[in-house]
């Protein structure tokens, strides 16, 4: 193809994205209804950092962040995993403390509202919950650092509720190698190979958002139940370490596993991720900009609500490129054509990152319906991705968890 059939080809192609993208935004009736009918599950939101707010009230409408209950329920979002989240720089008895202290955020979140939240802990109960119009509370501890190298603590984490754990964050931990980190245990240790299997019989999630390579691999050898990537994007269209091959997305599906796309613009664009690597000031003038606006460097809440706000500002100066919601779709239908729509669902990073435009919060869950609809997904299809994925997992985990329990 010569340059100007090229260039001719390339102006069509951004010209049906562009339409795709304003078909999307002025969502149908059919898309609406698709999805207040389907059962919506979103596996990762950082919204528990808000909820130890005491003054924090889930249930009433907020100008800023992306989740409270009005917009969940307006965006038809049915079942939210609370990520239980710190740095992995906490470690040992105080991480163990903070973990507890957010799991019975919210739990207490539920209390307060009883007619609008559920705690829900299996498939069936998420089931429920929709049948009886409430959103399910669920939750995932993110990062092994919180169990401080002990099973009994991992124990205690389920009977409060959590059913799933993130075998890493950002930094290795005492028995598994993260995928930012010094890689300073080859995978998963024997001890990690142990966590793994606990969790299995705890009916506890595998979650490999974060790990290395590795122990992803390691972690896929052990684990007798499917797991999942809570929140993880495709590296072969936006090369993080966080994101996914092409080939542990087949390897993962291989196994009854699900990809839960991330909606951070650092993990869906390049385009971005190379703006912010040639130029470090700018993440340097965000973070500077952060601890201006959040003078208490423990308040991860404000730091993550400004921390989008700011990165937006500097995308409105031009500092930074826009990124559209439609990257979302590109990666969902790149997971799909890899592996089946079996294997893809959602998971957002609501109020835990930067989300792309279009996007902004849970009332807008139904573009992504629409999108899907465009692109010509069946609606089968799209209630998988939409949640009935993560009830499969979720399903199966239980199974094997009860089969283990039996043999013992």
């Amino acid at each position: 193809m010569d340059k100007k059939l090229r260039r001719i080809a390339a102006i069509f192609a951004s010209g049906c994205l562009m339409a795709m993208s304003a078909a999307a935004d002025s969502v149908s009736e059919k898309a609406k209804k698709l999805t207040h009918s389907a059962i919506v599950v979103d596996t990762h939101d950082d919204t528990t950092q808000r909820l130890l707010d005491p003054k924090f009230d889930l249930g009433v409408r907020h100008s800023d962040g992306s989740i409270d209950i009005p917009r969940m329920k307006e965006g038809g979002l049915d079942g939210i995993f609370f990520s239980i989240w710190m740095s992995g720089k906490v470690t040992g008895p105080e991480a163990v403390k903070r973990a507890t202290a957010q799991i019975g955020a919210v739990r207490e979140q539920v209390r307060k509202h009883p007619k609008d939240m559920v705690l829900a802990t299996t498939a069936a109960e998420v089931r429920a919950a929709k049948k009886q119009g409430k959103i399910a509370a669920l939750m995932g501890v993110e990062g092994g650092h919180m169990i401080n190298s002990d099973l009994g603590v991992l124990r205690t984490y389920a009977s409060l509720g959590v059913r799933y754990m993130t075998l890493t964050h950002s930094m290795d931990v005492e028995w598994a190698d993260s995928s930012t980190g010094k890689a300073a245990h080859n995978g998963l240790t024997d001890f990690g190979k142990d966590v793994v299997g606990e969790m299995n019989r705890l009916g506890m999630i595998v979650d490999i958002s974060h790990v290395s390579d590795k122990t992803f691999y390691d972690a896929l050898a052990v684990s007798k139940a499917p797991m999942f990537a809570s929140h993880s994007s495709c590296r072969a269209i936006c090369d993080a370490a966080r994101n996914m091959t092409d080939q542990m997305i087949k390897d993962l599906a291989g196994k009854g596993g699900v990809i839960q796309i991330n909606y951070h613009v650092g993990f869906l664009s390049q385009e971005f991720r190379d703006a912010e690597k040639k130029d470090p000031s700018i993440n340097e003038g965000i973070s500077k900009e952060i601890t201006t606006r959040c003078p208490d460097e423990n308040d991860e809440a404000c730091q993550m609500i400004e921390g989008d706000k700011i990165t937006r500002e500097f995308v409105t100066a031009g500092k930074l490129p826009k990124v559209n919601y439609m990257k979302i779709i590109e990666h969902l239908d790149h997971a799909v054509k890899l592996v089946g729509a079996d294997h893809v669902g959602l998971g957002s990073d609501f109020d835990g990152a930067n989300m792309p435009y279009g996007m902004e919060d849970a009332t807008m869950i139904p573009k992504i319906t629409e999108a899907l609809l465009q692109k010509g997904y069946s609606e089968s299809d799209i209630r998988k991705i939409l949640g009935e994925n993560t009830l499969r997992v979720m399903s199966e985990v239980e199974r094997v968890s009860r089969e283990t329990k039996s043999k013992k």
